[in-house]
């Protein structure tokens, strides 16, 4: 099985300088690809002076996460795309248990690694930790980590398990059912796009895996930390383009109203904690999606299906009202 670890880069020169040599010494079994979407600092110049091994293509602009790999990986053939962060740290034998998974079954179109903190290497890591879910709401969350509240790792997610999306941080998938699905929607630029590539991955009757027994360290926050306004931004806005794009049946526009609902709450709340940035990227986020509901109705005719998406009604509801931190 032929697997290309691609790595996008946008003047990520420090990072690559300390995060590339590990997916290096790590990686034999598959080759490794340099993305970089029109970087103006060095960092094509520094790795292929320190890494002639590692491909480099370059994009022409920097057109974000979905558009920087589309292009990207339109020019490598393989099995298996590796779609790795720039920041992650990777660790002995992590491609083996990923590999032998695909090879359980054509039906297992994504993988997803155990993804804990590089900071805090005890600890499950924000983006993705042991695994991918999403509320009747649309809100996502993940084993280890549900909001703001990261598991310590214990062992409790060394498993092998179905998993609704898998990371962007560090997403394994099928060449041809990345194609076959219509690729990552660049309208979202950047974030939660992983969350709507395996939406589609599931609607079109395949399915999406974490495996515990790989092991990567994610630092995170590298291109837009979680205070940033325009992560909040994308964030809010790239949910909704998610949920009419993906949700079955007319209940979808009353999961809409409800998300409008909430996400005023939570500007209230980022108000409350003296965070007034956020509120105009919320409304921003709002409009946003406004403008976009023709193409996203006319994507979401496309799909073949629209299956079941949530374990939960409200995550919402089970971490503020219930104060249940972690999955059970």
């Amino acid at each position: 099985m032929n697997v290309a670890v691609v790595i996008l880069n946008w003047n990520g020169r420090q990072i690559l300088e300390e995060f590339l040599p590990s997916v290096i010494q790590h990686s034999k079994e598959a080759t490794i690809y340099l993305a970089d979407n029109a970087s103006t600092d060095d960092s094509i110049a520094f790795v292929s002076a320190q890494y002639p091994e590692v491909s480099i293509i370059k994009n022409k602009t920097n057109g974000g996460y979905a558009k920087g790999y589309n292009e990207a990986l339109a020019k490598i053939d393989a099995d298996i795309y590796c779609l790795l962060n720039s920041d992650i740290e990777v660790t002995k034998n992590w491609l083996p248990p990923i590999i032998n998974a695909f090879e359980t079954s054509e039906t297992i179109a994504a993988v997803q690694p155990k993804i804990l903190d590089y900071k805090k290497k005890t600890h499950f890591e924000y983006a993705g930790a042991a695994g991918g879910f999403i509320d009747r709401l649309g809100y996502p969350y993940c084993r280890g980590r549900i909001f703001d509240t990261l598991e310590e790792d214990k062992g409790q997610y060394d498993d092998i398990s179905p998993i609704f999306w898998a990371s962007g941080a560090c997403l394994f998938i099928r060449k041809d059912i990345f194609e076959k699905v219509g690729k990552l929607d660049e309208d979202y630029f950047a974030h939660q796009e992983e969350i709507d590539l395996c939406w589609r991955i599931h609607n079109y009757g395949y399915q999406v895996l974490y495996v515990g027994t790989s092991t990567v360290y994610h630092l995170g926050g590298a291109t837009l930390n979680n205070m940033n306004p325009k992560k909040t931004y994308l964030n809010y806005r790239n949910s909704l383009y998610s949920l009419l794009k993906n949700v079955k049946g007319r209940n979808v526009w009353l999961i809409i109203l409800l998300r409008l609902f909430l996400d005023g709450i939570a500007a209230i709340k980022f108000l409350i904690d003296k965070k007034p940035s956020h509120i105009p990227a919320i409304l921003k986020a709002h409009f946003g999606f406004y403008t976009a509901i023709k193409s996203l109705l006319k994507k979401r005719k496309k799909l073949p299906k629209k299956e079941k998406y949530y374990s939960i009604y409200s995550v919402v509801w089970v971490y503020y009202i219930l104060n249940q931190k972690k999955l059970n």
